[in-house]
């Protein structure tokens, strides 16, 4: 998955670095304590919140300040501040109406813009937060505790923090690997100062004020903002709904699989009555066909045209992706922000949908260039194809390992308009009518040795 990174300067001109990925109703996420957008990507959890997320929603993310790749070396973390971050963002993509999501310390951030904007806010969600810093972890004591470890060794208090956040059980590959995110998502001076910010946070009358639907989601094991926080708020909120799952402060796969389920119902409606996107299923078993979508040129678009135009050519590729699957019996597994990824049961139906997909294209972009000749307002959809079966691990609606890696690489082979296959593909489809011209073998990234490669010839 791609994603374009943008910045916007806020009304007391600190440098705001955020990114858009998805396409649907829009959905602003503002983070915890520390973010990174682009280590976001390379964090296996915090990559898959963005992908399932992505799928129905048009997920805006931004890097408060101070953290990750928004300008550093702040002065100014209050609450105030941090609201100015929220309207720059909100102001440079243009967002009359849309759900806001907070998360940790952007809870009260979420809060206080809520009250500040009253008409803007279509929904507000937030998760393992508090109203005020007095209910986080042990209290003033755990704080001050928290404070003294970051200002001696940011290091060790990184490390630290990384085991409070998760908890006992977690994967020590993951706590390890998390604490060097946090190592990169701020210097040790402005995460002090950060948390010392947070620590004067108190939005506590500001919660009788809400008026937008409220979903407040909480961990029941969370040590770093215990539940009791979040009940707090929830009966302060007028029709504030309550929701509890397992696990901790930073969520494990199945706990962020169970509260990006809650967000979508909350916001989208049960999944029978939702129209952004196809209903959800479960994950397939056994010998699948995978196929990878991918929009060619689509950071280039969106510097020519800006992320409202941009984004409409996205939501033009969902739909005609989405009606061939429909009509040859694939099942969306995710969105990945430039394309779509999806399975098949048949291989046969898998390419029939790939050249469905790369004729509609063709057609559309003939249509368009008939209205509108101008090569300076033409924007063309070309799409890259790529295929792969094999038996991959199905977990939480979503498909894992290497032969999804295979049809992902096998994607980023091809070129504009092309559709590519492994060989298993071209041997499981010989014989049902489709013509397959030899690529050769190919090194593909992360594979050791050579994968052979066709091209399915699709232009009549």
């Amino acid at each position: 998955m791609e994603q374009q990174i943008r910045f916007c300067k806020t009304s007391d001109d600190v440098r705001i670095a955020y990114a858009v990925t998805g396409a649907g109703p829009p959905l602003v996420w503002v983070p915890g304590w520390l973010s990174h957008l682009e280590l976001d990507l390379e964090f296996p959890p915090f990559r898959e919140r963005v992908e399932n997320l992505a799928k129905d929603f048009t997920l805006i993310r931004f890097d408060k300040r101070g953290t990750g790749v928004s300008q550093r070396g702040i002065s100014d973390f209050s609450l105030e501040a941090h609201v100015l971050d929220i309207e720059a963002v909100v102001a440079v993509l243009k967002l009359e109406n849309f759900a806001l999501a907070g998360y940790s310390e952007g809870g009260p951030i979420s809060l206080a813009y809520a009250t500040r904007h009253l008409d803007a806010v279509s929904h507000l969600i937030l998760m393992g937060t508090w109203a005020t810093a007095a209910s986080v972890g042990g209290g003033p004591e755990m704080l001050g505790a928290m404070v003294s470890i970051v200002s001696h060794e940011w290091g060790l208090g990184s490390r630290l923090l990384a085991d409070l956040f998760f908890g006992e059980d977690a994967d020590p590959s993951v706590q390890h690997a998390f604490a060097l995110y946090q190592q990169q998502a701020a210097t040790a001076g402005d995460a002090l100062a950060s948390l010392k910010g947070l620590m004067q946070f108190d939005v506590t009358a500001l919660l009788p004020m809400i008026s937008a639907p409220t979903l407040v989601l909480h961990a029941r094991g969370d040590r770093t903002s215990p539940i009791e926080g979040g009940q707090e708020i929830a009966a302060a909120i007028p029709g504030a709904r309550f929701v509890s799952v397992e696990g901790n402060h930073v969520p494990n796969r199945k706990q962020m699989a169970q509260m990006d389920e809650a967000i979508r119902e909350f916001i989208l409606g049960p999944a029978p009555a939702r129209t952004t996107a196809p209903a959800e299923s479960a994950a397939p078993s056994g010998l699948v066909t995978i196929l990878f979508t991918d929009m060619v040129g689509s950071t280039d678009l969106t510097q020519r045209v800006g992320d409202d135009k941009a984004q409409e050519t996205v939501r033009g590729h969902n739909t005609v992706v989405r009606d061939a699957l429909k009509e040859h019996g694939g099942s969306e597994v995710k969105h990945t922000g430039d394309g779509i990824m999806a399975s098949f049961a048949s291989a046969r139906l898998a390419l029939d949908c790939a050249i469905a997909i790369q004729r509609a294209f063709t057609e559309r972009n003939a249509a368009d260039e008939i209205r509108d000749p101008s090569p300076t307002t033409l924007h063309p959809l070309r799409v890259r194809i790529g295929l792969n079966a094999g038996e991959p691990v199905a977990e939480e609606r979503d498909l894992f390992g290497t032969s999804v890696q295979l049809a992902a690489r096998v994607c980023a082979q091809a070129d504009a308009g092309q559709i590519l296959v492994s060989n298993v593909v071209r041997e499981l489809t010989m014989g049902k009518g489709f013509l397959f011209a030899d690529v050769g073998d190919v090194a593909l990234k992360g594979f050791e040795d050579p994968v052979r490669l066709y091209e399915v010839k699709w232009e009549d």
